[in-house]
């Protein structure tokens, strides 16, 4: 990887990787403001109309947010056909830019799904927790292609799952592990959205109640999280994987977060400060799944990708 100067396919496919995770940041401001009805149960308009006129700073916030989110959609229908065009039959870069665009698309129908259930601003059901949960799920899984996409392009070697070993038990689990308290990360903010941003009170309302009970079994996760990455990480040491800088990092970056975690529940997790734990979030995977592709890889064979696109 990065052995040889950036193809301008590269190159965009990095920032299609770099602006993905922006919209992903301004997704949170819009719940974390309780912004989310902005434009009402409407969806692709806004409160019934193409452009909102006169609108309130809810709405300027939500109706933001779809427009970034629809050039996303675009930019990856862009890469998906760029790759295709660019990338022969069978080639790994096309593959991962399809899957960034299904994934694009499945991103779009679950906001769409919110909006038009009004799973949003400070709208109290159980549903909705579950709505959120695999909203992150998927955010996460798209991450993982355009990250794929922009790796192979630059040069990154293919990824061998099987007889790996003790290697591939050890990043599995940590990855899935990343995944389940990426989720119940997004549970967890959702209560703080609910009872400090919309002042609903966890006593009289029950499943209010819950979300704030649940809140406990995230740290707790992240405790054992950081154990299965130190784990990989110690195991690549052991076997003399190249990856082990990057595993380092993801290390590193998580012993971060853990601190910001503790001041964001010390401050009463201001807004501010929660786009900074989601940005770490979205940092700490990228990094993982990068030691996971380096520690991974197999020896690509030559003339598989085209030099540039």
């Amino acid at each position: 990887m990065l052995d040889r100067p950036l193809s301008p396919f590269a190159r965009f496919a990095w920032a299609v990787l770099a602006y993905t995770v922006f919209v992903i940041l301004w997704g949170a401001f819009v719940r974390a403001t309780g912004s989310g009805a902005g434009c009402g149960d409407h969806w692709p308009l806004c409160n019934g109309e193409a452009v909102p006129r006169a609108p309130a700073l809810e709405t300027i916030i939500e109706f933001g947010h779809r427009l970034t989110s629809g050039l996303a959609g675009m930019l990856a229908l862009a890469l998906a056909v760029w790759a295709w065009v660019a990338y022969p039959k069978g080639s790994r870069v096309r593959k991962a830019a399809l899957g960034s665009f299904a994934f694009m698309m499945i991103e779009a129908a679950i906001g769409a799904g919110l909006v038009l259930l009004q799973h949003v601003a400070y709208n109290v059901s159980v549903a909705r927790g579950y709505w959120m949960a695999a909203h992150l799920v998927n955010t996460f899984i798209l991450i993982g292609w355009l990250l794929a996409t922009a790796y192979w392009a630059s040069g990154g070697a293919a990824v061998r799952l099987r007889g790996q070993g003790r290697m591939g038990a050890a990043l599995g689990v940590a990855i899935l592990g990343t995944m389940v308290l990426g989720a119940s990360g997004s549970v967890a903010a959702l209560g703080d959205t609910l009872t400090l941003g919309g002042g609903l009170d966890p006593e009289s309302d029950p499943i209010v109640g819950a979300l704030v009970g649940l809140r406990i079994f995230h740290p707790l996760i992240g405790c054992l999280v950081l154990f299965l990455v130190g784990w990989a990480v110690w195991q690549a040491e052991k076997d003399g994987r190249p990856g082990l800088t990057m595993g380092r990092w993801a290390l590193g970056l998580f012993l971060a977060q853990m601190v910001i975690g503790v001041v964001n529940v010390q401050l009463l997790a201001p807004v501010w400060l929660q786009l900074v734990h989601l940005a770490m979030t979205n940092a700490i995977w990228i990094t993982l799944l990068l030691f996971a592709a380096q520690s991974l890889q197999v020896v690509p064979k030559k003339g598989l990708e085209p030099v540039a696109a």
